[in-house]
Parts: structure tokens; C-alpha cells; sequence
């Protein structure tokens, strides 16, 4: 199964690109378990709230992929699985709000194994919703800056997404075939 991971700055498309992703290749996507967390828990997260959303992203990431591998075990060709986010998100969130991150949560970074990141750029247009803090275009493109320095120091393939929803698909979907 190839693990790909959908990350960047609130609002840049990320849900919207693994839908479309996952329909595309008749797949599953994993959704960002923190909306999950803050919706039942109220948006006023603290700090050690972080390190449950880090343990609950990933249960919900074994547990989606669990089933995809019960829908075909047989399969001769590794389906996708598209990852809404993953610890890097709330690694970087935990820097920028907190000004820390808790050790358990960059311990899990380096165990998690992926094979591809696609990392949205802040190109579209800000989206209002309850859950999310920075609409100011500086804030989101230093958030980007964080993003991709991130992905510089990691050894996953990595490409930036950017443009309308379609061009973003396009890239996306190029960008998964030359996994294979």
C-alpha cells in the first residue's frame, strides 16, 4: 500500500484533495482526526491536548488502512491510501501556537513510514470555518515557509500542489503515478 500525505496551512484544499484523490483511483482517504477532536471537544485546545490528536490521527490512519487491506487482500497492485494530514501538521501547529512540541509526538514522526507528501500551497482562496485561527494571507504563507522547510529536512518525496482545484488534482494525480 502506498501512504500518501496531504499537509499544509489550514485551508489550502486538503480535504477537498484527497476526496477527489480517492475517488480517482477508487480508494480510501484518511480524514484530519483534530476537526473529529475539536468538534467534540470545543476549539479551545491546550497544549497537551496535541500529543491525544497526534495518538488519535494515527489510530484512525492503522485503522483506515486495516480495512483497506480487508476490502482486497488479493489485490496484485498496492491501492493508495491518501492521508489527510499527518503529525508534521500538528507539529508545526504545536511550534506556532505553543512555541513547543511535546518529545512523545517527534518520536512517533520518526517511526510513521510513508511514501509520498503532497503539500498544498496557500494559493486558494481563505475558506471561513469554526475550526480554523489564521486568515491573515502573511500568517498562512509563513505557516507554508514552515511546511516546506519541514519536508526539506525529511527524506519522503515531497511536491508542492498549487493552483485551482483542478490544476491541484492534475499535479496531485502525476504525482502519485510516478510512484508506481
Amino acid at each position: 500500500m502506498k501512504k500518501i500525505v496531504v499537509i499544509g496551512p489550514e485551508s489550502t484544499g486538503k480535504s477537498t484533495l484527497c476526496t477527489q484523490l480517492a475517488a480517482h483511483f477508487r480508494t480510501e482517504w484518511v480524514r484530519e482526526y483534530a476537526r473529529e477532536y475539536l468538534e467534540e471537544n470545543g476549539t479551545a485546545y491546550r497544549f497537551e491536548d496535541l500529543s491525544t490528536i497526534a495518538t488519535g490521527q494515527i489510530e484512525l490512519e492503522e485503522k483506515t488502512a486495516e480495512l483497506l487491506i480487508a476490502i482486497d487482500p488479493n489485490s496484485a497492485a498496492p491501492p493508495y491510501l491518501f492521508i489527510d494530514t499527518d503529525l508534521y501538521v500538528i507539529k508545526i501547529w504545536s511550534e506556532f501556537v505553543f512555541n513547543k512540541i511535546d518529545n512523545s509526538i517527534l518520536n512517533k514522526i520518526t517511526k510513521r513510514k510513508y511514501d509520498l507528501y503532497l503539500l498544498c500551497d496557500t494559493d486558494l482562496p481563505w475558506v471561513e470555518d469554526e475550526l480554523r485561527e489564521y486568515p491573515d494571507p502573511a500568517v498562512r504563507k509563513k505557516l507554508f515557509k514552515h511546511y516546506k522547510e519541514e519536508m526539506t529536512e525529511q527524506s519522503v518525496p515531497w511536491v508542492i500542489i498549487r493552483g485551482n482545484f483542478e490544476e491541484r488534482l492534475a499535479a496531485a494525480i502525476r504525482a502519485c503515478n510516478k510512484l508506481l
